[in-house]
């Protein structure tokens, strides 16, 4: 259990944070711009949480699936790491990704195929998920340019991958079940 006693330590005046295993670690290194991308990605899905009556549960299970993963990216992986969870160690694991997978999957069941890509927009909650899914993207970026410099866990980056999948459905979905998308049209304006 997380205890937090003092908010500010100032240990991080030099421009450095602590990391899971103690190390410390510059505040705009790659792997604390990933760290920092989700927890944005959760504040901002907080934001659609507030106005949500459907699926709040659903939203609440990923903001704290969220906060697996930052502590999961803020665990530095060796060379003989295969990313199990383990009791002091929080790693995301196949069954999250699979979670979000058939959450969307039952979502779709019931959307009506799309036939044109859709503006972000539509009703006020629907526009907060697609707030939430750019913000999402944003965050699966960064992971993914960690990835490209360190090993980090394989389900990290399939469960940032899906969140953004997940949210644009859920955004239908508010959207009357997809009846009031705004659907884009090519070269309207030209």
């Amino acid at each position: 259990m997380v205890k937090l006693n003092k908010i500010y330590t100032r240990t991080g005046d030099d421009g450095t944070t602590g990391l899971v295993d103690g190390s410390r670690l510059a505040k705009d290194a790659p792997r604390m711009e990933a760290i920092g991308a989700v927890d944005e990605a959760n504040s901002i899905l907080g934001v659609a949480a507030a106005v949500v009556d459907a699926h709040r549960d659903d939203l609440f299970r990923i903001q704290n699936d969220l906060f697996d993963l930052g502590a999961d990216l803020a665990t530095p992986a060796d060379a003989d790491d295969d990313f199990s969870p383990g009791e002091m160690t929080l790693r995301i694991v196949p069954a999250q990704v699979a979670w979000l997978e058939q959450a969307i999957d039952k979502a779709n069941e019931t959307l009506e195929p799309l036939n044109s890509f859709v503006l972000p927009g539509g009703s006020e909650l629907a526009a907060r998920l697609h707030v939430a899914r750019a913000s999402a993207r944003r965050a699966e970026r960064s992971v993914v340019a960690l990835a490209a410099r360190e090993r980090i866990n394989p389900q990290a980056l399939a469960y940032i991958n899906r969140l953004s999948d997940y949210l644009f459905v859920a955004a239908r979905l508010a959207n009357d079940g997809g009846a009031r998308d705004v659907k884009w049209v090519p070269g309207a304006n030209r």
